[in-house]
């Protein structure tokens, strides 16, 4: 068996793959429209999010196999594959604690005007009074979604003494000790602090609107390091301006590649970032020198068990 890998991996993947019995062509430098000419010969396939896997890539391929390297499967169609009879693997496991400790950080952030205040010393201003910081452990969070990185979220909110609220679509039967499930109805009358950790799915876009949101009875704090589809991002600005969303920590974004903004989107991305309210990261949340070894190992165990039970 073959494997084609197209992006960059941890090469601590290749081990499992020699152990699996698969033979393997590293190409982390092919370019995307490249692929799908390269997948002759081939029975697997390792990708992140260099392409789209849709019908019309695989439906000549002989793949009976491919890897996400990631949580998320946004960039597979999983109709697709299912017609072809192509398994699908991922790795939600190698990234949550990064996912989890990144969340953390921007839901402090937040709450100690980190933002705010290095810029202001930054400009040689020394102003206390104005960023007097709230304690987490005072504030309700909730989640939304409690799979792996709702999990690992949770598990260290319950650390910080504040209480933790949950809700997922799914009936879940095991939770962390400190974490309560609620319904979303519930989720809505307790909430202060908000985060996201749905995966994007048919359902789940432009799940955050403004009815959304004004559906919460307290003002709220708002953390997205899911996906940028997930949240209506031009219902984000009127909220913020009236402090229905008293801030906002945003990883992800509906247009990664700033280079091919419109002007709309240039215009919302600058005033977003111009507020004191919201801060923003690169889609890193889940990238850490060491996700990036816990995901490479993750894919290669999973593909390993797969092989093993073919």
């Amino acid at each position: 068996m073959k494997f084609l890998i197209v992006d960059d991996l941890h090469p601590s993947i290749f081990d499992y793959l020699k152990k699996a019995g698969v033979e393997w062509d590293y190409e982390p430098t092919i370019a995307a429209s490249a692929v799908k000419d390269r997948l002759i010969g081939y029975e697997g396939l390792i990708v992140r999010s260099k392409v789209f896997v849709d019908e019309e890539m695989v439906k000549h391929s002989a793949l009976k196999v491919i890897a996400r390297a990631g949580a998320g499967v946004d960039n597979i169609d999983e109709n697709a594959l299912d017609k072809k009879g192509i398994t699908l693997i991922n790795a939600p496991e190698g990234n949550c604690d990064a996912v989890g400790e990144h969340a953390i950080g921007m839901i402090l952030a937040l709450l100690n005007n980190f933002r705010k205040s290095d810029q202001e010393l930054r400009r040689h201003e020394w102003i206390r009074e104005g960023n007097r910081g709230y304690e987490l452990s005072s504030f309700t969070v909730g989640v939304i979604g409690y799979g792996h990185m709702g999990k690992a979220l949770c598990k260290r909110l319950v650390a910080f003494g504040c209480k933790v609220i949950a809700y997922d679509q799914q009936s879940l039967t095991s939770v962390h000790e400190g974490v309560r499930m609620v319904s979303l109805e519930e989720l809505k009358q307790e909430t202060d602090i908000l985060s996201l950790h749905i995966p994007l799915l048919k359902e789940n876009e432009n799940l955050i609107t403004t009815s959304f949101i004004k559906g919460f009875e307290k003002d709220i704090w708002l953390i997205n390091t899911s996906r940028g589809k997930v949240v209506k991002t031009e219902d984000m600005l009127p909220l913020l301006d009236t402090g229905k969303i008293k801030g906002a920590a945003l990883d992800v974004w509906e247009n990664e590649n700033p280079s091919s903004f419109t002007e709309a989107e240039k215009t919302m991305f600058d005033r977003l970032l111009s507020l004191n309210q919201v801060m923003m990261t690169p889609h890193v949340a889940g990238w850490t020198f060491e996700s990036y070894r816990k995901i490479s190992e993750t894919i290669g165990s999973k593909i390993l068990d797969w092989v093993n039970k073919s």
